[in-house]
């Protein structure tokens, strides 16, 4: 039976919960099972959380000595795997009901890559400074299979992505990605050059390591960098509305103007995106003024 090693990346979060859910769904995946998890460069506190995890069956933990980054941990996962099929998993998952691993050992037969997708509790968090946070999830990331389908490469996400090994071997994170964002981005587009089917299915995690609203511009900004970078390198804007937004402005001349007029607005916009109701149609400006400047 093919064997699964479950690849979880730890940065200053505590796993226990979702590794023995993982542990207690073990008998529904028809085959060895293991879990990696690889600290990089977690505190201390958290450390002393997790290294109890080491006990647990089928559990192997390492712990690096200093933060490699997002794509360099999981290749490092990858390549310290030892089954046929892997499951990149983020930290701050959790799985919602325990047919999780069924529903993916029942799909194994459809493709090599199987996107599962998030999910984010149906109320609003009573800490307004996570609204934002749980606002963007709920209305861009929170997205049936079907939906997903439609453009199967361009809704990729590696936070709950069951794949074999040899594909994601063929194909490694991007580490020259350094920060937050978009590794999955240039990920899909290498499974598109190459023409990898992908099936997108209902068989969510859930999100529940929401930011503060500081913490999630700080790094959507680091994602809007990343963004520039990889289309200086590709010219390539067709999976991202924001990147066609831009090139739309720079094609009509208009992108000096906006970038004048949203750097004004940008101090406003921050304002109203730390407060108890943000607009996501700020974020985008927010995002949009980002990469005008980057792309300057």
């Amino acid at each position: 039976m093919p064997g699964l090693s479950v690849l979880i990346p730890v940065f200053n979060w505590n796993v226990t919960e979702l590794v023995d859910a993982l542990i207690a769904q073990q008998p529904n995946w028809d085959g060895p099972l293991e879990i990696l998890l690889f600290d990089d460069g977690s505190r201390e506190e958290f450390r002393v959380l997790n290294r109890p995890l080491a006990a647990r069956p089928g559990v192997r933990y390492h712990e690096l000595a200093r933060n490699v980054g997002r794509a360099a941990i999981r290749n490092q996962l990858a390549t310290a795997a030892q089954h046929e099929w892997l499951l990149l998993l983020d930290n701050d998952s959790l799985l919602p009901d325990p047919r999780f691993l069924a529903r993916y050992a029942a799909a194994r037969h459809l493709a090599a890559v199987l996107i599962g997708g998030t999910c984010y509790e149906a109320a609003p968090p009573a800490d307004p400074a996570l609204r934002l946070r749980w606002q963007y999830g709920r209305a861009r990331e929170a997205r049936p299979a079907a939906a997903r389908q439609a453009a199967p490469y361009h809704q990729l996400t590696i936070n709950n992505a069951l794949l074999r090994a040899d594909v994601f071997r063929r194909f490694p994170l991007d580490e020259a990605l350094t920060g937050y964002g978009h590794e999955d981005t240039r990920f899909g587009e290498a499974l598109a050059a190459a023409r990898m089917p992908i099936r997108h299915l209902d068989n969510p995690v859930l999100h529940a390591g929401l930011e503060p609203a500081h913490v999630f511009l700080r790094k959507s900004a680091q994602a809007v960098r990343n963004l520039a970078r990889m289309y200086r390198a590709t010219a390539r804007a067709d999976g991202s509305r924001l990147l066609q937004t831009a090139g739309r402005l720079r094609r009509l001349g208009l992108a000096p103007a906006a970038r004048v007029a949203l750097g004004a607005a940008a101090p406003a916009l921050r304002r109203q995106l730390l407060g108890p109701a943000p607009r996501l149609r700020l974020f985008d400006l927010l995002r949009l003024h980002w990469l005008l400047r980057e792309l300057a």
